[in-house]
C-alpha cells in the first residue's frame, strides 16, 4: 500500500472545519502545529503592535487515494483556490514507519464496503 503525507497550511480559525471534513472523509489522526506566516504584504499595525495571523498546519498520513480524497475537499469545502488563507497539498512518502495499522485495516475495510 502507497501512502502520502497531506499538508494543509491554514489561518488557524479554519482548523477546525478542515479537521472536521477531513475526518468525514475517512482520515484518522492528524498531528497539529501551530505557525506564524510571514508573507510579502505590509505587516498590519494597532497602536504600534505588529499583528502577524496565526496559522495551524494539519499533518496526515494517509494512504495514497485517501490522501487525494480529502486534499479534493479539503479544497472544495474550504474554498482554497480562492481563499488566500489557506494552502493544502500531498507529498509522496516513500519509507514509512510506525502507523497505526488499525487506520490501515479501516482504510481497506472503507474500500472494500464500497465495492
Amino acid at each position: 500500500m502507497k501512502f502520502s503525507v497531506l499538508v494543509a497550511i491554514l489561518a488557524e480559525e479554519m482548523e477546525d472545519k478542515a479537521i472536521d471534513i477531513a475526518k468525514e472523509v475517512g482520515a484518522g489522526a492528524v498531528t497539529l502545529i501551530s505557525a506564524r506566516g510571514i508573507t510579502g504584504d505590509a505587516k498590519k499595525t494597532f497602536f504600534g503592535l505588529t499583528y502577524e495571523g496565526a496559522q495551524s498546519v494539519l499533518v496526515f498520513v494517509l494512504e495514497k487515494k485517501l490522501s487525494l480524497k480529502v486534499l479534493k475537499c479539503l479544497i472544495r469545502e474550504l474554498d482554497l483556490d480562492d481563499d488566500p488563507r489557506g494552502i493544502a497539498f500531498t507529498v509522496p512518502l516513500e519509507h514509512l514507519g510506525g502507523i497505526d495499522t488499525r487506520e490501515v485495516d479501516q482504510f481497506t475495510k472503507t474500500v472494500e464496503d464500497e465495492l
